[in-house]
């Protein structure tokens, strides 16, 4: 069972099973994010270990020319018990992705990690514009302020609904509602234009709730939106008759592709910290 999950949601173990898995993702018209799975590392070597894969991926994304960038978790470079050192290292990855032409996704993680998540993301942002992006959690009430704040700036996000278990105290605790502040989310990014410059910020819209796709669907359509202005973001494995339906119809369409030995932590994890995560996955495990 853990085999056909793994071969179904995860990407191989190695950096080439994923780079070949992203070939053909790719050849189906469909970009990818590569993320080299692990979390909450406890020393600069294994903290730099977990930086080198992702310098060795930006580097094949380059060479290959493919059409992908990458993924990475503060937890994974060192954020629990040295955040300098995870500014450093995440800092280089975005010198090199700029240097490359490609692009850093910082990863969210639980609530406490949002505000020097956005922290650290505005500050690479200002060194390196455009090789950095963070990502926002709809169920969090902070979330509203936090997207202005960084739209203003120029920063790409990819909007989630959230995947962590937060108290009713910073999260909408109903999903009706965290839908609702999804989708008012969603709407503001794809029309966001700065005051300054005129410019909107390209965003990643990250769901499989169908219902929510087709309300941006009629959104773009009845504010003449060009598709180009975003991407709809998916993970590997899911919903992948959706994906290819999107793509079919001239979006954008991104999926996460996650790789790594750590492959089983990770899934046990996410299980683990919400229960809702289980539902999900056994529901698309079933599905194309």
């Amino acid at each position: 069972m853990g085999k056909k999950m793994s071969g179904r949601f995860v990407a191989g173990m190695s950096v080439e099973e994923a780079l070949a898995a992203c070939q053909r993702v790719n050849k189906e018209g469909i970009a990818v994010s590569l993320d080299s799975l692990g979390e909450s590392v406890t020393t600069e070597a294994e903290a730099r270990t977990s930086a080198d894969i992702y310098h060795q991926l930006l580097d094949a994304i380059h060479t290959r020319g493919l059409n992908a960038n990458v993924s990475v978790k503060l937890s994974q470079v060192g954020m629990d018990f040295d955040p300098a050192l995870a500014e450093r290292i995440v800092g280089e990855m975005v010198e090199h992705a700029a240097h490359v032409q490609s692009f850093v996704r910082i990863d969210m993680e639980g609530s406490p990690y949002t505000e020097a998540t956005i922290a650290m993301t505005e500050r690479l942002a200002a060194k390196f514009p455009g090789a950095v992006g963070t990502v926002l959690q709809a169920y969090l009430f902070r979330t509203e302020g936090d997207a202005e704040r960084l739209l203003n700036e120029g920063i790409r996000i990819r909007l989630c609904k959230g995947a962590y278990k937060e108290g009713p105290e910073i999260a909408f605790p109903a999903k009706s509602d965290v839908d609702s502040n999804y989708v008012k989310l969603m709407r503001r990014m794809v029309t966001f234009s700065n005051p300054t410059t005129g410019k909107g910020v390209f965003c990643g819209i990250a769901t499989h709730d169908e219902a929510i796709v087709e309300q941006m669907r009629a959104f773009v359509r009845e504010h003449n939106i060009d598709k180009s202005a975003f991407e709809f973001q998916m993970l590997y494995g899911i919903r992948r008759d959706l994906q290819h339906r999107l793509t079919a119809e001239g979006f954008g369409v991104r999926v996460y592709l996650p790789f790594g030995p750590e492959w089983y932590p990770y899934f046990m994890r996410r299980l683990a910290e919400r229960p809702a995560n289980v539902i999900f996955l056994a529901k698309n495990f079933f599905k194309n």
